[in-house]
């Protein structure tokens, strides 16, 4: 599939990649994936897919917490293992 170089749709890609943390690329593959499964042909209903995904991916943020506090969370310590270090 080439690639699809309106600037709107671009702009939903670029929101979609920041709300799911990952690069413009990623986000522009998982919509054109989309678009290739619901078969649409025009610009117009392509960013209307676009904009699909990004509003499920509104809710889905909105639901639960961003990958980078579940980094954060996971990279907490306990309390008195501060200085603990396990060797493989």
């Amino acid at each position: 599939m080439y690639s699809i170089n309106d600037r709107q749709y671009l702009k939903i890609c670029a929101e979609i990649a920041k709300l799911m943390s990952i690069s413009l690329s990623s986000a522009k593959k998982k919509v054109e994936i989309q678009i290739a499964k619901e078969g649409s042909k025009t610009i117009q209903e392509k960013i209307q897919v676009a904009q699909n995904v990004l509003k499920i991916c509104e809710k889905n943020d909105g639901d639960k917490l961003s990958s980078s506090r579940i980094l954060d969370k996971l990279m907490e310590t306990l309390d008195g293992e501060d200085n603990f270090l396990t060797e493989d």
